[in-house]
């Protein structure tokens, strides 16, 4: 089974939708909002899409499931903590630097709430289940 396409169309699939909602939320200021957080995670639809195939595949009892949920488990903590963090930091820096002409004000939003990591398992989720039924059909399982 081709497990390594899973990330990419993942990827890919989370970008786009996360593109669409920006647009809709934001209209024209959409770019400004692209990026690290929003909805959905991208990282954790990237992770988890292969996480979820491996399960599908090699089973929810091997060793790779194992170690494929904890690395999920790694990037929904970097997404949920160490990111809100930097994105608080970079606010007190931004707050900071007010006023300074040459300075370039840095992204305050990093990290993502727990909807937006939901959002990302789920098109993870999806992703893993359409590539299982496709690879089942082609006869690569």
């Amino acid at each position: 089974m081709p497990y390594f396409l899973a990330p990419f169309i993942a990827w890919a699939a989370s970008g786009c939708l996360k593109y669409i909602i920006n647009t809709i939320r934001f209209g024209e200021d959409a770019r400004q909002h692209m990026g690290n957080g929003g909805f959905p995670s991208t990282h954790t639809a990237t992770v988890s899409s292969i996480t979820f195939l491996i399960g599908l595949g090699e089973g929810w009892l091997s060793p790779i499931f194992g170690l494929a949920v904890a690395f999920l488990f790694i990037v929904i903590i970097d997404a949920t903590g160490l990111r809100i963090a930097v994105g608080k930091q970079a606010a007190a820096v931004n707050r900071m630097n007010e006023g300074v002409d040459s300075y370039k004000i840095l992204r305050e939003k990093m990290g993502h709430t727990r909807i937006e990591i939901l959002g990302g398992l789920f098109v993870g989720f999806v992703v893993s289940l359409i590539l299982y039924w496709l690879f089942s059909l082609w006869g690569w399982s």
